[in-house]
C-alpha cells in the first residue's frame, strides 16, 4: 500500500525549465536602460504638473508589464470560471433591470415618460380647445316653419322652447314656430302667449275644443310661410337637434322625410302594437317605412299645400304624399323617454287606425276610379253565387229536392249583392265624370306660361 511518504516520493521531479519559469514569474524582470532618444528627451522636458502624474503612469506601466508576464506564464481563468463570471454578470444585470422596472411602475405616468416630455405635454394641453362650436348647416331654404301641435303640455313647453331657440341660434336658421293648441285645459295656452310676447318668431293658434292631431296639423299647414316645414310633438320625445339632419335630407331631392324612432323609449304595449301597425301598413300600402306615425317629419312647402288631413289621417301622411306622386324617405332620429305628462295612446286608437287605413287606401287608389273597386267586388260576388246556384240546379235535374236547402238562399243573396256592388261602381263613375276638373292634377314643372 502506498503511504503519503511514498506518494510524495513517487511524484515526478520538477525540471529545471519549470523552476526557472516560476522564478521568472515571482521576480520582476530587470529594466534595461535604453539609449536616449527624442522621446526620452521630450519626457525629460515635462512641466512640474506633468511630473506629478509620472509616478502614477510609471506604476500603471509596471502593473501592465506584470500582468503581461503573468498572462504569459500562467493559464489564468479556466472555462468554468469564465462561465461562472458570465452567469453572475447576467444575473446581476437581470436583477438591476427588474428593480428598475419596479421603480418605473411606481412612478406616475408623467415621470415614466421623463422630465423632458412634460413641457411638451403641457404645451399640447394648452393648445387643445376646451369648447368646439357646432358646425352651422347651410341650407337653400330661405325660411323654415316648425309646426307643433300640443294638448295639455304645460310642463314641456318651456324646455322645448329653449331647445328650439338654441338650435336656431347655433345653425343661424331663419325660422318661425307655430304652436297649435288643441283645446288644452291646463296652462299651456298662457305659457305660449308669454313666449310669443317675448319672441316674434313664435306664433300660436288655439282651438275652442279638442279636434285631434290631424286637425291641428291641417290648420298649421295652411298658416306656414316657410319654404320647408318641420312637424314635431311637444312632449320632448322628439329632439329639435334633428332638424338640420332632416333639412339636409330634403336638400338631397326628397319631398318628404319621415323620422324613424329606431330605438324607442315607449311603454311595452305601445311599442309592440306600433310595430304591428307599421308592418301591416307597409304591407298594404307598398311603402317600405319603419315608422309611419313618427311626429318628427320634414316637408317641402308644396307638399303641405297639397295635403288635406282630417280625422286620424296624420298617421298616413307618407302614404298620402306617396300616392300623390311625391318622393318619400325616412331618416333614423333620436327618441327620448317622456319626461312630463302622460301619453295619449289608447287601445281605441289602434282600431281607429286600422279603419282609417282602409279609408286612406280607398280615397287614394279608387277615389277617381270607383268602378275598379265596386265592380271587382260585385263581379266576384255574382260569380260565386252563380256557381252555387248552378250546382243546386244540377242536383235538381237529378231528382234531388231543394226545398230544405239553405244553400239556395245563400247563392241568391250573393248574386243580388254582386249586382248592387256593380251598380254602386257605375254611380260612382258618373259622379267622378261630372265633377272632374284640371285642378286635381299636380304639375311638377312646365315652361308654358299661365298653366
Amino acid at each position: 500500500m502506498r503511504t503519503p511518504q511514498n506518494f510524495q516520493k513517487e511524484q515526478p521531479p520538477v525540471s529545471q525549465q519549470e523552476t526557472a519559469r516560476t522564478v521568472s514569474q515571482e521576480t520582476p524582470a530587470p529594466v534595461q536602460e535604453k539609449a536616449p532618444t527624442q522621446e526620452n528627451t521630450r519626457s525629460q522636458e515635462r512641466t512640474p504638473a506633468q511630473e506629478k502624474v509620472q509616478p502614477s503612469e510609471r506604476n500603471q506601466n509596471q502593473n501592465q508589464g506584470q500582468n503581461q508576464s503573468q498572462g504569459q506564464g500562467q493559464n489564468y481563468g479556466s472555462r468554468h470560471e469564465k462561465r461562472d463570471n458570465r452567469e453572475s454578470r447576467d444575473n446581476r444585470e437581470s436583477r438591476d433591470n427588474r428593480n428598475k422596472r419596479v421603480k418605473d411602475l411606481r412612478k406616475s405616468p408623467n415621470q415614466q415618460q421623463g422630465y423632458k416630455n412634460q413641457p411638451q405635454e403641457r404645451t399640447q394641453e394648452k393648445k387643445e380647445p376646451q369648447f368646439q362650436p357646432p358646425q352651422r348647416f347651410r341650407t337653400s331654404f330661405r325660411k323654415i316653419s316648425i309646426v307643433i301641435p300640443l294638448y295639455n303640455e304645460e310642463d314641456a313647453i318651456p324646455p322645448l322652447t329653449m331647445e328650439i331657440k338654441n338650435v336656431l341660434r347655433e345653425q343661424n336658421l331663419n325660422a318661425e314656430v307655430i304652436f297649435v293648441d288643441d283645446g288644452s285645459t291646463d296652462k299651456s295656452l298662457r305659457l305660449i302667449k308669454d313666449i310669443c310676447r317675448t319672441d316674434n318668431r313664435f306664433r300660436y293658434i288655439s282651438f275652442q275644443k279638442n279636434y285631434g292631431k290631424s286637425a291641428a296639423l291641417n290648420i298649421g299647414f295652411h298658416n306656414v310661410k316657410g319654404d320647408a316645414v318641420i312637424t314635431m310633438d311637444a312632449d320632448l320625445q322628439d329632439d329639435p337637434k334633428e332638424i338640420p339632419a332632416l333639412l339636409k335630407k330634403l336638400e338631397e331631392g326628397y319631398d318628404l322625410v319621415s323620422g324613424w324612432k329606431k330605438k324607442r323609449f315607449d311603454p311595452f304595449i305601445k311599442k309592440y302594437t306600433s310595430r304591428i301597425f307599421n308592418g301591416v301598413t307597409s304591407l298594404m300600402s307598398g311603402i317600405k317605412l319603419h315608422d309611419f306615425n313618427c311626429g318628427l317629419k320634414a316637408y317641402k312647402r308644396y307638399v303641405t299645400d297639397d295635403l288635406r288631413i282630417y280625422g286620424e289621417m296624420h298617421r298616413y301622411i307618407p302614404i298620402l304624399a306617396h300616392w300623390r306622386g311625391y318622393s318619400v324617405t325616412e331618416l333614423p332620429v333620436k327618441h327620448h323617454p317622456r319626461r312630463y305628462g302622460v301619453t295619449k295612446f289608447g287601445a281605441s286608437r289602434f282600431f281607429k287606425g286600422f279603419v282609417d287605413l282602409l279609408t286612406v287606401m280607398f280615397i287614394t287608389r279608387y277615389i277617381k276610379r270607383p268602378m275598379h273597386l265596386f265592380g271587382f267586388l260585385g263581379a266576384l260576388s255574382f260569380f260565386i253565387g252563380l256557381l252555387v246556384n248552378g250546382y243546386l240546379t244540377w242536383l235538381w235535374i237529378h231528382g234531388i229536392p231543394l226545398s230544405n236547402r239553405p244553400l239556395l238562399f245563400f247563392g241568391m243573396l250573393l248574386m243580388i249583392v254582386g249586382v248592387q256592388f256593380f251598380t254602386t261602381g257605375l254611380l260612382g263613375e258618373l259622379m267622378v265624370h261630372n265633377f272632374q276638373t284640371d285642378k286635381e292634377y299636380n304639375i311638377k314643372d312646365t315652361n308654358i306660361q299661365g298653366s
